[in-house]
């Protein structure tokens, strides 16, 4: 295991703050990816959680019988625990600790999958954009591939230094509040792609604006989502996102049909 990031150098830990993102060339072996990709295409297979709306299209109006451009799991260790087991969960423990603090514990929170060909892409966005409003988060996202990602593929993309901003204004894909993505303006004339091998993973702020594009490739893109963060704080501002309050969207549905 000596090609694996256990812990981050100095300068590491510094480009994370200064751009709001940091690539990392291998965090896990290729044989603990082989072993969640396995769970992985299991669980999408299934539809897991689709009636409790946890799994739906991240990209379009999510209509049953509607093939799905973007399929999205929400929880995904519910239905596969396998997933959150681990030697790669250690080392990413060791990573948010040293760039958030002794509290940040890293947690599966979602599963996105991109088909080969005509996987949508995820729009330009910030992640807080979708939380609750009335809080102050300091939290991370890890993106982890369980394969080679390039460009065509949907690898991950960053604007550096956006993460020293507020939320700005977002709204549904197309204006359609059925359409769980968001999206908002962005100059990506900076955007820095970050294509990644197996066992490889980026980090970044809650605020920092990214990006993947659509799957052109001829194969499957399948990405696993962990988060990090300190507990979170009340703001007094009265901050609210309209973009989520106006939503309406079939994932929505399923999930207040579930709980009555």
């Amino acid at each position: 295991m000596s090609d694996i990031t256990e812990r981050l150098t100095q300068a590491q830990v510094d480009q994370y703050h200064r751009d709001g993102f940091i690539r990392l060339e291998r965090i896990a072996t290729d044989e603990e990816i082989l072993r969640l990709r396995k769970a992985y295409d299991r669980i999408f297979a299934e539809q897991a959680g689709r009636e409790s709306g946890d799994q739906f299209d991240l990209a379009g109006t999510d209509e049953e019988g509607q093939k799905a451009v973007l399929p999205q799991i929400l929880n995904p260790a519910k239905y596969a625990p396998e997933l959150a087991v681990g030697d790669y969960l250690g080392v990413l423990n060791t990573i948010v600790k040293q760039l958030l603090g002794p509290e940040a514990e890293a947690g599966v929170a979602h599963a996105i999958f991109k088909p080969a060909r005509y996987g949508a892409m995820t729009p330009w966005h910030q992640d807080e954009a979708y939380w609750e409003p009335s809080l102050n988060y300091t939290s991370l996202s890890i993106w982890m591939p369980l394969q080679d990602v390039k460009v065509e593929t949907g690898c991950m993309q960053f604007i550096p230094g956006s993460h020293k901003q507020e939320i700005i204004p977002h709204h549904s894909v197309n204006n359609d509040p059925r359409i769980h993505a968001l999206v908002c303006e962005a100059d990506d004339s900076k955007a820095v792609a970050c294509p990644l091998s197996m066992g490889g993973c980026t980090l970044h702020d809650s605020r920092t604006l990214h990006f993947a594009g659509a799957n052109v490739s001829e194969v499957d893109r399948r990405a696993l989502i962990l988060g990090a963060g300190l507990p979170t704080t009340p703001r007094t501002d009265g901050r609210r996102f309209i973009w989520n309050e106006i939503k309406e969207t079939a994932r929505q549905k399923r999930e207040e049909a579930a709980r009555t």
